[in-house]
């Protein structure tokens, strides 16, 4: 008898009135918005703009969850087109069900298309997001627990996982494959920053060094569960796809790095060219300043007045002023029109 075990919640569903509240989707919805802020700061770091992330999500998060959601379906079809299942169970996103291959796969599309939109390239975004995919991931698994679903074999460890009895399954302790990729993705996503940071990896390799190291985890979790999947060569299905997908990987990383070696230095066009916008604007008001300044204090303008006003006061005193003391007295004029010649030599 295992007297110690992880239990599992009675239900995945708490009611609120008449809206229900479900574990998985609160699992999925909290890590896509941690996935977005970490990704936001790791791409402001990079030299992008604040915003740029949660733009280009809007596009790639609907398409990941219809590509997550077509590739379960297509891969498990007997579970809702066999005989005595309903298919309309297969859009019942909440009930679990997502394919992490096809999530990536046509979120990826969905992420090209609003890259496109923005004018950014995509290997520089998907480096920016990767670890915090791996951090959704490790939170998304935790929807598995609330549905008591994709657990592995049974097992008496202490940190066995307590199943109770079910549609589909048997009550009893298993293995908690959910809790093993959990904690396999947050170790993903520490070593995508460390080797990021050690070695400025660029053009989409740490976005590969990603699905690698996520691949080398899932094969051997996969191999722990039990429930109901496709077999090729005795292996799962999933473990096949792990391999493959495995191997593309490190053949981009090394084929990337030899052909475009280090890391961009400009990822969003836009932001790198702000800054020179801002300095021509400066330029342009102290341009005006000056071209002010300039006519302000021109010589000739100066010249020009003074002489103006000098002049137009000798002749009013000249005029108003009578000849008391001879041809040898001064005049007063002859001071006025002295003052501005002074300052004019000055």
């Amino acid at each position: 008898m295992n007297l110690a075990y992880i239990p599992s919640p009675s239900t995945g569903v708490i009611e609120l009135g008449p809206i229900p509240l479900r574990g998985y989707a609160f699992c999925i919805i909290i890590g896509v918005f941690v996935a977005v802020w970490f990704g936001n700061k790791r791409w402001v770091a990079r030299g992008g703009t604040a915003g740029t992330v949660a733009d280009i999500a809007v596009w790639a998060v609907p398409f990941g969850l219809v590509g997550g959601r077509l590739y379960h379906v297509i891969t498990d079809y007997q579970l809702y087109f066999s005989d005595g299942e309903n298919w309309v169970d297969a859009f019942k996103i909440w009930q679990g069900g997502l394919g992490i291959w096809g999530a990536v796969a046509l979120g990826a599309v969905g992420a090209w298309i609003g890259c496109r939109r923005r004018g950014i390239p995509l290997p520089a975004w998907a480096d920016a997001l990767a670890p915090g995919i791996a951090f959704a991931q490790a939170i998304g698994r935790w929807g598995n627990w609330f549905n008591q679903e994709l657990y592995g074999k049974q097992t008496d460890l202490p940190w066995a996982v307590k199943i109770s009895e079910g549609a589909n399954r048997v009550a009893g302790t298993y293995h908690p494959t959910f809790l093993y990729e959990s904690l396999w993705c947050v170790g993903v996503a520490l070593l995508v920053i460390w080797a990021d940071r050690r070695f400025k990896l660029g053009h989409g390799r740490a976005f590969a060094l990603y699905v690698a190291a996520y691949c080398a985890g899932r094969g051997w979790i996969e191999y722990l569960r039990v429930d109901e999947a496709h077999h090729v060569l005795g292996l799962r299905l999933n473990v096949w796809t792990a391999i493959v997908v495995f191997v593309l990987a490190v053949v981009y990383m090394i084929v990337s790095a030899k052909l475009r070696p280090g890391r961009e230095e400009i990822v969003e066009p836009a932001a790198a060219e702000a800054p020179k916008d801002g300095a021509a604007d400066a330029d342009g008001k102290d341009g005006t300043a000056s071209e002010g300044s300039t006519d302000a204090t021109d010589p000739k303008g100066s010249t020009d007045s003074t002489d103006a006003e000098g002049s137009t006061d000798a002749e009013d005193t000249k005029t108003s002023v009578p000849d008391a003391a001879g041809a040898g007295a001064k005049e007063p004029g002859d001071d006025a029109g002295a003052t501005p010649q002074k300052a004019e030599k000055s």
